[in-house]
C-alpha cells in the first residue's frame, strides 16, 4: 500500500495517536486516583464509625458492671481470697489435735477444764478457753501450759480472765490464753519453718 501522505501531516498523525494514549493514561490514572480517594474515605469512615460503636460498647459494660455493684463483688472475692490463704496457712501446718489436746489436758491444773481450742492465725499457735474454779487456777493454766518440760508450747499468753459468776457454778471463771506451739513438737505434720 502506497502512503500519499506528506511526511509532516504522517508526523502529526502519529502525534496524535501518541497523545490519545497519553490522554487514555491520565484518564485512567485520574479514575484510579479518584478510586483510591474513595476507599480511604470509605476507610477512615468506617474506622470512626466502629470507634463510636467500641465507644458506646464499653459505656453500656462500664455501666452494667457499675450496675452489678463490681466494688462489693471485689471486696467480697479479696475477702474470699483472704479465707483461702488462711485456710492454706493453716493446713500447711495441719495439727494432731487428738494428741494435742491429750497433751494440754495432762497439763492442766486440777480444777480446771478446756473448753475450746481454736486456731486464729496460722502463725503456729492457738487460742484455747478454759474454765477453772477460781482465779489462781485460772492462771496456772497459763503457767502449765507455759512449761517446756510439757513440750506443747514456748509462750502462752493470758488474754483476759474472768470470774464473774463465783457462787452459780463449779467452775466460774473463764480463762482466754493464747499459745504458740515450740519449735520442735509432735503435733504439726509440718514443724513452724519447715516448707513443704
Amino acid at each position: 500500500m502506497i502512503n500519499l501522505l506528506a511526511p509532516g501531516t504522517k508526523h502529526d498523525i502519529a502525534l496524535a495517536k501518541q497523545n490519545f494514549k497519553i490522554l487514555k493514561l491520565c484518564i485512567f490514572l485520574f479514575v484510579a486516583l479518584i478510586g483510591m480517594i474513595l476507599i480511604i474515605l470509605g476507610g477512615l469512615f468506617y474506622m470512626d464509625q466502629s470507634k463510636k460503636a467500641v465507644v458506646e460498647q464499653n459505656q453500656k459494660i462500664q455501666q452494667a458492671i457499675n450496675n452489678q455493684n463490681l466494688g462489693e463483688v471485689q471486696k467480697q472475692a479479696d475477702e474470699i481470697s483472704g479465707n483461702i490463704k488462711l485456710t492454706t496457712d493453716v493446713l500447711s501446718e495441719q495439727i494432731l489435735f487428738s494428741k494435742l489436746i491429750r497433751q494440754i489436758g495432762s497439763a492442766m491444773p486440777a480444777n480446771t477444764s478446756l473448753n475450746g481450742l481454736s486456731i486464729g492465725k496460722a502463725d503456729g499457735g492457738v487460742n484455747l478457753t478454759a474454765r477453772a474454779s477460781s482465779y489462781n487456777t485460772a492462771s496456772q493454766i497459763q503457767v502449765n501450759l507455759s512449761d517446756p518440760n510439757n513440750q506443747i508450747f514456748d509462750k502462752a499468753d493470758i488474754i483476759n480472765i474472768n470470774c464473774d459468776n463465783a457462787a452459780a457454778e463449779q467452775y466460774p471463771c473463764t480463762v482466754s490464753l493464747r499459745a504458740r506451739f515450740n519449735n520442735v513438737n509432735n503435733f504439726l505434720f509440718i514443724t513452724p519453718g519447715e516448707k513443704p
